[in-house]
C-alpha cells in the first residue's frame, strides 16, 4: 500500500515547478508503546487538567493557552488568535538557492522527508530538477509553511527522488563554544597517536544501518512475551565497576601490540596557552558528507 503523503504542494525552481509530495522517511510509530494503567484494577488510566489553585477539573472547551509573564500571571491567547498568527500557505515549497552537497552544517539537519511527484503530469519536470541538481552535485534551499510553521528546507538528491530535511533555526542551534569551553587543550604526538591511527585504520568500515539492533526496544518486546508466558522475570544485576587501566596500555592492546612493561606517558602535553582565551572563538562544526 502507497505511503500517506505528509504534505502535498508544489516545487518550485525559478518558472519551473512540478507537483510534489512529502512523505515521512524516517518514524518511531514502529516501536513498542505502553498505556499507563490501575495497577489494582489493570484498568487503562486517562490524563485530566485540573486548575493548579482550586484542584478542580477543567473542561477542554475552557482551557486555553497562555504566555507566562511572572509568576501565576500570564497572557491567554484565544485559538482564533493562535490561527491567525500561523502564516498563510500557499503550498509552495519555493527553492531560493543551490549549494554544495556538504554546504550545510548538519548540526542544523532535524527530520528527513522523501519528495516524489504527486501527479504523472508532474514527472518530467521533477526528474529535469534531480538529474540537474544530480550533475551539478548541489542541494537546494527551500522554504514552505509546513505543518502550521515556515520552515527552511534542504533538498538533495536521494536514488531516484528527493530527500528534504527541515533544519532548525539558527536561534534553536546552541553554541559548540559553550560546550567544549572547558576541554582541556593536550597536544597528542608520537607513539600514542600513531597507535591511535592504527587503531583507527584497523577498524575502518562502511555504514550499514541493517547491521544496528535497537536492543532496548528488543529487550522490551522479550519482557513483555515473558510476562504473558508468565515466565519469571529476574532482576538485572549491577555490571562491574572496570579498573582504570593506563591510556598507553590500552592503546597497544587496542591495536594488539602487546605489553611492553611500564611506560611513561611520553607524547601527550597539555599547551601553556589557557583554554578560556579560545572559548569565545566559534568553533568549527562538522559537515555533512
Amino acid at each position: 500500500m502507497a505511503p500517506k503523503a505528509n504534505w502535498k504542494g508544489f516545487l518550485k525552481v525559478g518558472e519551473l515547478s512540478c507537483p510534489v509530495a512529502l512523505y515521512t522517511a524516517a518514524s518511531t510509530s514502529e516501536r513498542i508503546a505502553f498505556h499507563t494503567v490501575n495497577r489494582a484494577t489493570g484498568h487503562r488510566v486517562h490524563r485530566e487538567f485540573v486548575d493548579s489553585e482550586t484542584g478542580k477539573p477543567v473542561e477542554k472547551d475552557e482551557q486555553v493557552k497562555g504566555y507566562e509573564t511572572g509568576s501565576g500571571e500570564y497572557v491567554v491567547v484565544e485559538p482564533d488568535e493562535v490561527a491567525a498568527a500561523v502564516p498563510e500557505s500557499d503550498k509552495t515549497l519555493s527553492v531560493s538557492a543551490f549549494v554544495g552537497c556538504s554546504g550545510v552544517d548538519d548540526v542544523y539537519f532535524d527530520k528527513p522527508y522523501y519528495l516524489a511527484p504527486s501527479d504523472k503530469h508532474g514527472e518530467e519536470a521533477f526528474t529535469l530538477i534531480r538529474e540537474g541538481m544530480r550533475r551539478k552535485k548541489v542541494a537546494a534551499i527551500a522554504q514552505t509553511v509546513l505543518f502550521r510553521r515556515v520552515r527552511t528546507l534542504l533538498i538533495r538528491v536521494y536514488d531516484d527522488g528527493l530527500i528534504g530535511t527541515t533544519l532548525n533555526f539558527d536561534y534553536e542551534v546552541r553554541s559548540a563554544t559553550d560546550a567544549f569551553e572547558d576541554v582541556p587543550d593536550i597536544k597528542v604526538q608520537g607513539e600514542m597517536l600513531d597507535l591511535a591511527e592504527h587503531i583507527i585504520k584497523t577498524k575502518r568500515g562502511k555504514f550499514d544501518p541493517t547491521t544496528f539492533d535497537d536492543r532496548y526496544e528488543a529487550a522490551l518486546a522479550e519482557l513483555v512475551k515473558a510476562k504473558l508466558e508468565g515466565r519469571k522475570i529476574e532482576p538485572r544485576k549491577q555490571p562491574k565497576r572496570e579498573k582504570v587501566v593506563d591510556l598507553m596500555d590500552a592503546l597497544r592492546q587496542s591495536a594488539g601490540v602487546g605489553d611492553k612493561g611500564p611506560t611513561a606517558r611520553k607524547g601527550v602535553a597539555k599547551s601553556k596557552e589557557p583554554q578560556r582565551a579560545r572559548a569565545k572563538e566559534t568553533a568549527p562544526r562538522r559537515k555533512a558528507g
